[in-house]
């Protein structure tokens, strides 16, 4: 058998995340984990045990979490993980509101910017009052047709934070492509970006953008986000408003708490066998997979950099 290219030492082994979670483990439930196949095995066997230990680990708040882990853990589709929790996907990525850097982005052009956790708390903040204002509520669908930017999350986020449902398309996609994945779902606010840069080259949006919202007659507001140029004329888009006139400026989040079921994304298939279909991932159960994929798999912590370089169209 070939020598693994790489292997952790035993310090880094000792300070991993994956490693203080299973002593916790073993605290909480009387049991040794010699290595990682019995941790598995254990997670597998008995999955109430671990993710109700993984929620506290997490250090997600006790007070939402409820008494009950899972009902009807055996059917499956059919079985409710934390039936009794309240939670708001945003607010859990939203508890730092200091000025260290949130997100470093650099577009093909060269620029770079830098959102502090403070500056992305103001801007969802701003964004979610504005969807309020714009009538968006719980259950409702926001669309964006966005490149991978900070105001593609800053949407998300506020879309989030209210209790509406989101989906996103990359901007590369086109009106067809777009057309079958949302028509499904009846947005009721888009965002889009006037376009993205690919290979060195700037691709306007605007013309497909146009065509979108003819397709679209749920559409009650269509965000134009300026990437390409600041003074984007959107008035040829109906019911288009850009970002800088959509935001209402407020001090704080009005967090909508849901339960833990609660539709957080809409995603889609790839729609190589007919029109995409359409796949809904829950507020609760993404918010724990993510934390367990960053914080035992890949044991990410507070100031390390995670690299994103895809387009908003792919789930990762």
């Amino acid at each position: 058998m070939p020598e693994p290219l790489w292997k952790p030492t035993p310090e880094r082994i000792a300070r991993a995340g994956i490693t203080a979670f299973a002593l916790e483990a073993e605290s909480r439930t009387g049991r040794k984990f010699s290595d990682y196949q019995s941790l598995h095995a254990w997670s597998v066997a008995e999955s109430e045990a671990f993710w109700s230990i993984l929620w506290d680990f997490c250090e997600l708040p006790e007070r939402i979490a409820g008494e009950q882990v899972v009902q009807n853990r055996e059917k499956m589709p059919g079985a409710r993980w934390f039936p009794q929790a309240r939670i708001n996907f945003a607010r859990q990525l939203l508890r730092r509101r200091d000025d260290s850097p949130a997100m470093v982005f650099r577009a093909e052009d060269k620029a770079r910017r830098i959102v502090s956790y403070a500056e992305m708390y103001q801007e969802v903040a701003s964004l979610a009052a504005a969807l309020r204002d714009a009538g968006v509520g719980p259950g409702d669908r926001v669309a964006a047709f966005m490149p991978n930017m900070p105001e593609t999350v800053t949407a998300m986020l506020a879309t989030a934070s209210i209790g509406a449902i989101w989906s996103s398309c990359s901007p590369d996609f086109g009106v067809r492509g777009v057309l079958d994945r949302f028509g499904q779902i009846e947005p009721k606010v888009m965002f889009s970006a006037d376009g993205y840069y690919y290979n060195g080259k700037a691709n306007d949006s605007l013309a497909k953008l146009a065509a979108i919202r003819e397709g679209l007659h749920s559409l009650e507001k269509v965000v134009v986000v300026p990437l390409l140029d600041t003074e984007r004329d959107v008035s040829g888009i109906q019911d288009a408003i850009v970002l800088a006139d959509f935001r209402v400026p407020v001090g704080e989040i009005e967090f909508a708490e849901l339960p833990f079921n609660h539709p957080l994304y809409i995603m889609y298939s790839s729609g190589t066998t007919g029109v995409p279909k359409a796949i809904v991932h829950g507020a609760g159960g993404t918010l724990l997979q993510h934390l367990k994929e960053h914080r035992l798999h890949a044991d990410v912590r507070p100031g390390d950099r995670l690299f994103y370089f895809t387009t908003c169209g792919w789930m990762m």
